[in-house]
């Protein structure tokens, strides 16, 4: 097996992301590859990539190398010190399993294959049920802490994008998003909600042709671009009101409300549109269960549980509709309409005099050749 290309590396995998190329190798340092992290090198059609962490655990049954090995992008693990010898652009090799730099050897890596990766997956559902006990516990303990953002002791700010009766459509990048989004395209295009974006979700818009109205987040994922197009931008901070975002948004010469509060970015849009009085908010890409939380890196998810029972009446969840609906085009309908359009024609055509002389004409004819 072999490999040459430039190596792309970050700590932080949605960082790297922005700089990779099509035909690079990427090296990460990511525990637990999530699905979302691993969708993204897939999309940016990455040569190979070398992690120096455990990209699975065995603490619970993370999708990530999954995705990588169906979209046939092999995943090396190596020591971690390989991080720190290999620089950002330079041309590296990869030689069954032993990774040089100019021709010499700098360190060995071990390749994922299926049979690795359904090993510590089975390891990984077996432990759900520990997981599962923890995070409970988890989210119950938070959630007596964080119980002030749906009683009303945080207060909500008002938007200038009037959501008075409207619907709200609240995008994050998560499992699904692209294929939920093209699902509800035309719903989009009919109903034309109020449209926000959390962080990344910004540009989850932007690309499917939308401009966002919103922007909600700590402003670490979301494009220069995004933020410049948005009508309003509303930076989440901490809840003693200190927000390292900001500065990023002030330096581009824009705008911004500061949203203190605990919780996720995604918690705070849903309380934003619901106190601004939206008629429906409508999620899509968000996470609203255990896996996808320890996917994100969160022991619980107490204040996804609270908001989520305070917009529930207000609250569609649109993840997964793209496999409840299929829009496909298929042959069987359209042989169908042509058969029904032309069952009318032909009655038509049949009850015409000529057509019935004629007939009689070539009925009479048969006769006389069949000697009848």
């Amino acid at each position: 097996m072999y490999f040459r290309g430039v190596a792309r590396k970050d700590n932080k995998t949605k960082n790297l992301i922005k700089r990779l190329k099509p035909g690079e190798i990427a090296i990460i340092n990511h525990k637990d590859l999530d699905e979302v992290a691993a969708m993204s090198l897939v999309e940016k059609k990455v040569k190979c990539v070398i992690n120096v962490n455990k990209t699975i655990s065995g603490r619970y049954p993370n999708q990530g190398p999954k995705v990588m090995i169906e979209a046939n992008i092999p995943i090396f693990e190596a020591e971690e010190h390989l991080f720190d010898i290999i620089e950002e652009g330079a041309v590296i090799e990869i030689i069954d399993e032993v990774v040089l730099k100019e021709g010499n050897e700098i360190g060995k890596c071990k390749l994922l294959d299926i049979d690795a990766i359904e090993e510590m997956m089975n390891m990984g559902y077996e432990n759900l049920e520990k997981e599962l006990e923890l995070f409970i516990e988890n989210t119950l303990n938070y959630a007596k802490k964080e119980k002030g953002l749906v009683t009303g002791k945080i207060p909500i700010p008002k938007t200038k994008t009037d959501l008075k009766n409207k619907h709200t459509l609240v995008v994050v990048r998560g499992k699904d998003y692209k294929a939920d989004l093209e699902a509800i395209s035309s719903y989009i295009d009919e109903v034309k909600p109020v449209l926000i974006g959390v962080d990344g979700g910004g540009d989850a818009l932007l690309d499917f042709g939308y401009t966002p109205d919103i922007i909600v987040g700590d402003m670490d994922s979301v494009s220069d671009k995004c933020l410049q197009k948005a009508k309003e931008i509303f930076v989440h901070a901490y809840p003693d009101g200190r927000a390292p975002g900001l500065k990023r948004v002030e330096d581009l010469g824009l705008t911004a409300n500061i949203f203190p509060s605990p919780g996720t970015s995604e918690d705070i849009a849903f309380l934003l549109a619901y106190d601004n009085g939206a008629d429906l908010i409508v999620a899509v890409g968000t996470h609203s269960n255990m896996i996808d939380f320890l996917e994100k890196g969160r022991k619980g998810m107490a204040s996804t549980f609270l908001v989520r029972l305070k917009v529930g009446p207000k609250l569609v969840d649109a993840k997964g509709v793209n496999k409840l609906y299929n829009s496909s085009f298929r042959l069987k309908y359209a042989v169908g309409i042509v058969i029904a359009a032309l069952i009318p024609i032909l009655i038509i055509t049949l009850r015409h005099p000529l057509l019935r002389d004629l007939l009689f004409l070539m009925k009479i004819r048969i006769k006389l050749l069949l000697g009848l």
